[in-house]
């Protein structure tokens, strides 16, 4: 555990409670993809069989926990309990795009060839590209309400600040891992120009809004 670690893990915990407080006290999920919290669902669900099987920490324990809940009651949430407000006319990603690939990555690049592994690999690799439908269906309604914002940009920060803790854990203890550290340079790229339009727009107390 290091400063970097702890607050990514403050600012990923943020966005999740951000995510459902909006969703919960509007009644509403709309300008949520659903798309992307059923892959984030199977990210946590595939990372975490190890929940089973391994203990290495009360933390690390009820940090699993808590994630593979929140993302279930996420789903639940659009899908179920506020099916009627979800715009699923937006949310059309294809996501077979982004699983297929990843699938595939996972067993060609992989650092043992073992069921546990491998799925792990594939929940790192999925991780990386898992905001695309939300920052998707962001671009293709043309704005994002100032709450949705607050969400990806914790979601953002979180992905850097883990890249950080891999710069120090590479300093201190020589640990180095190659697909983790690619896998978040990728994500963070992503939110590149979510951060630039965040910072210039949001935090100046206008809504933002994204080109088509």
């Amino acid at each position: 555990m290091n400063v970097f670690r702890l607050l990514g893990d403050i600012s990923h915990l943020s966005a999740i409670i951000i995510l459902l407080l909006k969703i919960w006290k509007s009644r509403s999920c709309a300008g949520i993809s659903g798309k992307s919290q059923i892959l984030f669902a199977i990210v946590f669900t595939t990372r975490y069989l190890d929940l089973f099987t391994d203990f290495i920490s009360l933390y690390n324990t009820s940090m699993k926990v808590v994630y593979m809940a929140s993302s279930y009651a996420t789903v639940w949430m659009i899908y179920n309990k506020f099916k009627a407000t979800y715009d699923g006319n937006h949310d059309t990603f294809r996501v077979e795009f982004l699983i297929v690939p990843t699938v595939i990555l996972a067993f060609l690049v992989n650092h043992d060839f073992m069921p546990l592994e491998i799925l792990w690999t594939f929940s790192i690799y999925l991780e990386s590209v898992a905001i695309l439908p939300q920052l998707f269906m962001v671009s293709k309604t043309g704005e994002a309400e100032t709450i949705t914002s607050h969400y990806l940009f914790a979601l953002g920060i979180y992905r850097t600040l883990y890249l950080f803790n891999w710069i120090w854990r590479y300093q201190l203890e020589g640990f180095f891992d190659l697909i983790v550290i690619v896998a978040g340079l990728v994500q963070t790229v992503l939110y590149c120009d979510f951060f630039y339009l965040y910072i210039t727009k949001v935090l100046k107390g206008k809504k933002l809004s994204l080109p088509a």
